[in-house]
This record gives structure tokens, C-alpha cells and sequence, in this order.
């Protein structure tokens, strides 16, 4: 499982979804999740269809949050430019892990864990 890195401190477990499949379906249908998805590459997010209000980072290729916002249910977020991925969680996640804009965050691969 990979892990999210925020400031150098493992806060969750994190789904990749790097493949137009996986980034396309992201949260829809799912009523909670355990953690956080990185979609990647993203530049632009939307909730259309989602049941929840989502936390959402935009990253920059070294890492460090270009945007932080809240989403609700049915929204279109902002283009943003030099992002290179976006961090999804369920509401409320970014602020217990301290996850704001200017924050490093990193994803470790699975073998980087063990």
C-alpha cells in the first residue's frame, strides 16, 4: 500500500490512480474512503456524481501544494496550471493532517514502506 507524506509525516493510506481509467472513476460511487487518491497527472477535478464533500490538494512537480480547498457534491475546481497531480480526501482529512497550501507531500511506493 502506498503511503502520503505530509511535511516529512506519514498521515494515511493512499490509491494511486495514474491511468486515464483509474483518474476517470476516481471517488464516484463510493460513499467514504480510508485515506486519500492520487490522481496523477491532473490539473483539473470536478465532483459531478460524487456522494461526498471532498479535501482536494493541487501538486506541483516537486511536491509542494499549489491550491487547497473543500469541494462539495456537484462542483467544478479550478485549472490549475502547474499541477502535476491532486490529492483527494473525504472532508475535514487535510486539516487533521495538517495538509495545506505550501505543505511538501509525497506518495512512497509500497516497497518504500516495508
Amino acid at each position: 500500500m502506498h503511503r502520503l507524506i505530509v511535511d516529512g509525516r506519514d498521515v494515511a493510506p493512499v490509491e494511486v490512480a495514474d491511468t486515464r481509467r483509474t483518474r476517470s472513476k476516481g471517488l464516484l460511487g463510493r460513499r467514504g474512503l480510508d485515506g486519500a487518491i492520487w490522481l496523477a497527472p491532473a490539473r483539473q477535478v470536478h465532483t459531478f456524481r460524487m456522494k461526498l464533500a471532498i479535501d482536494v490538494a493541487y501538486l506541483a512537480k516537486d511536491g509542494s501544494a499549489l491550491h487547497v480547498s473543500t469541494m462539495s457534491p456537484g462542483r467544478l475546481g479550478p485549472w490549475v496550471w502547474r499541477s502535476r497531480g491532486v490529492i483527494e480526501a473525504e472532508a475535514g482529512a487535510f486539516e487533521r493532517w495538517e495538509l495545506r497550501r505550501g505543505a511538501t507531500v509525497h506518495v512512497t511506493s509500497p516497497a518504500a514502506v516495508s
